[in-house]
């Protein structure tokens, strides 16, 4: 992890790979930073197994993408990308994230998601946000309980228990996006480029299903996510 100061965080993001906080709410990190809330997010590793671009790069991608929402830290723990696990080893960072940091809301992917990193992550955060808040486990550090965990969604689409409206903010989501160009759009060098499911139309796809998730309450964006747990509508 990064050696930033400690700073209690209104807001802490887990997220398998950089950029997948900012495809699943990328509009909603933009909103509250810009409410004046202070938000971070922590990726779990370096996403070193993706097809396209290289660690130096991707990080280099999540920099400027942090830049254009605002954040206030961004950390990596460094784990193996394609080997997550809901252990002690992986999950006890976590812990330390959240003890570090004292965010009041923790936000992480969905369970149920393409990919098998994003659900790990998924069950990692509950494990953390659990432990996080027992005094006897990990007892050289300050036990903290997180008022809410919160679900956000990455590539599948699901019905949402919540919805924030981003219509204000899109742009500053889908500029944080267009930060990872090696993920988003084809390489200069074709040689050292393949397609996947995010080198299409994968941006306009997310602006599609902002566009969607927004129709039901007529915003026009909109970012759907899923709690564990009753909601204190006072966050919002």
């Amino acid at each position: 992890m990064s050696k930033i100061a400690h700073k209690q965080l209104d807001i802490l993001i887990f997220a398998a790979h950089p950029d997948d906080a900012e495809i699943g709410m990328g509009g909603t990190i933009a909103k509250h930073i810009k409410e004046g809330l202070s938000v971070g997010i922590i990726d779990l590793t370096y996403a070193e197994m993706s097809s396209n671009g290289d660690v130096e790069t991707r990080q280099k991608e999540a920099a400027e993408a942090s830049r254009v929402l605002g954040l206030t830290v961004r950390d990596n723990l460094g784990l193996p990308d394609r080997r997550l696990a809901v252990i002690a080893q992986h999950t006890d960072l976590m812990v330390e994230a959240i003890r570090k940091y004292r965010p009041r809301l923790v936000f992480a992917p969905y369970v149920i998601d393409r990919h098998p990193d994003h659900i790990t992550c998924s069950r990692m955060a509950e494990e953390a946000v659990f432990n996080a808040k027992l005094r006897k486990y990990l007892p050289e550090l300050p036990a903290w309980t997180v008022d809410q965990l919160i679900f956000y969604f990455i590539n599948d689409a699901h019905t949402p228990q919540l919805l924030i409206d981003v219509s204000d903010v899109h742009d500053i989501k889908m500029n944080a996006l267009k930060a990872y160009r090696s993920q988003f759009l084809p390489a200069d060098n074709q040689a050292d480029w393949v397609e996947t499911p995010l080198t299409g139309a994968y941006l306009e796809l997310i602006v599609a299903r902002d566009r969607l998730l927004g129709q039901a309450k007529k915003y026009k964006y909109a970012e759907g996510f899923i709690a564990k747990g009753p909601v204190a509508l006072n966050y919002f």
